[in-house]
C-alpha cells in the first residue's frame, strides 16, 4: 500500500486547539482527483491542502470534504508552515493555485500572506433565502465572486448570530459571512460554508481578500486587526497596499502521520 505523509496544523494561533486545522500532503505530483477528494472527505476537516514543487515554487490545490475550492487562506498559511517549520524551505514561498499567484514570507511574526483583493460588490437587497435570519438587523449587504457578506449592527450581534445553514445552502453555492465593528479589534467577522460540508469555519483567511478592502475604506485606514467570532478563535493582522491584501497569521503543527492509500 502506498504511503504518505501528512501533517496536520492549526492556522491563524500560536496555541494548539485554536485558529482553524488543516491538513497538508506535500507531493511529488498530483494523485487522481478522485483519491485527493477521498482523502479531504476522510479528513473531515474544512480544508486539505496539496502542494507539489512546479520547478520555480509550487503548485498548490485545496479540498473541503465535498469538493476542490478556489481560493483558501488557512490551507495556505498551514501549507507554509509546513514546508517551512516541518521540512526546511528557506526564504518567499510562491505558489501557483486558482486565483493566481500567492505569495507568504515568513517572519518573526507569524506568515505574511500576499493575497489578490477583491473588492466587496454593493448588493441591493438581501437574497430572500436570508432574509427571515436578519429581520431589520443588517447594515449593509455586499459579495464576491464565493460569498456574500452581510455588516451588522455590533460585535455581539456578530457572536449572537444564529445561522439557518438550511437556507444558506440555498445561496447558489455561495457561503455567508456576517461581520462588524470590532471592540478590540478593527472588525470581527463568522463565516458560513454548509454547502462546502462546513457549517461554521473557525478562520478563514480567504473572505478577508474582501473583508479588508470593505473596511478599510469604512474605518478609513489600511493596517487592521481582525478577529474572526468563532468558538476557536483567531487573530489576522491586515493591511491593504493596492491590489493586494497582506494578512499575517501564526501557525503551530499538531500532527504528523502516514496514510495508506489503496
Amino acid at each position: 500500500m502506498p504511503e504518505l505523509t501528512m501533517y496536520q496544523v492549526d492556522a491563524f494561533t500560536s496555541e494548539l486547539f485554536r485558529g482553524n486545522p488543516a491538513a497538508v500532503l506535500v507531493l511529488e505530483d498530483w494523485l487522481p482527483v478522485a483519491t485527493m477528494q477521498n482523502i479531504a472527505s476522510e479528513n473531515n476537516l474544512a480544508e486539505t491542502a496539496f502542494v507539489r514543487p512546479n520547478g520555480c515554487g509550487f503548485d498548490l490545490r485545496w479540498f473541503t470534504p465535498v469538493h476542490e475550492v478556489e481560493f483558501c487562506g488557512h490551507a495556505t498559511l498551514a501549507t507554509s508552515h509546513v514546508l517551512v517549520h516541518e521540512l526546511g524551505t528557506k526564504g518567499q514561498l510562491v505558489f501557483e493555485t486558482r486565483v493566481g499567484t500567492l505569495r507568504v514570507d515568513p517572519k518573526d511574526t507569524g506568515y505574511q500572506l500576499d493575497f489578490p483583493s477583491f473588492p466587496p460588490e454593493t448588493v441591493t437587497d438581501i437574497p430572500a433565502p436570508l432574509r427571515a435570519s436578519f429581520g431589520s438587523g443588517p447594515i449593509e449587504a455586499f459579495r464576491n465572486f464565493e460569498n456574500m457578506f452581510v455588516e451588522l449592527a455590533n460585535e455581539q450581534a456578530v457572536i449572537d448570530f444564529i445561522p439557518d445553514l438550511a437556507e444558506i445552502v440555498k445561496l447558489q453555492g455561495q457561503g455567508l459571512v456576517v461581520t462588524a465593528k470590532g471592540n478590540e479589534h478593527d472588525f470581527v467577522s463568522r463565516y458560513f460554508a454548509p454547502f462546502a460540508g462546513i457549517p461554521e469555519d473557525p478562520v478563514t483567511g480567504s473572505t478577508h481578500a474582501t473583508l479588508v478592502p470593505y473596511w478599510a475604506e469604512k474605518l478609513a485606514k489600511t493596517k487592521l486587526s481582525a478577529f474572526q467570532r468563532s468558538s476557536r478563535g483567531g487573530h489576522l493582522l491586515c493591511e491593504l497596499k493596492g491590489d493586494r491584501v497582506l494578512i499575517t497569521g501564526q501557525a503551530v503543527t499538531f500532527m504528523k502521520a502516514q496514510i495508506y492509500l489503496p
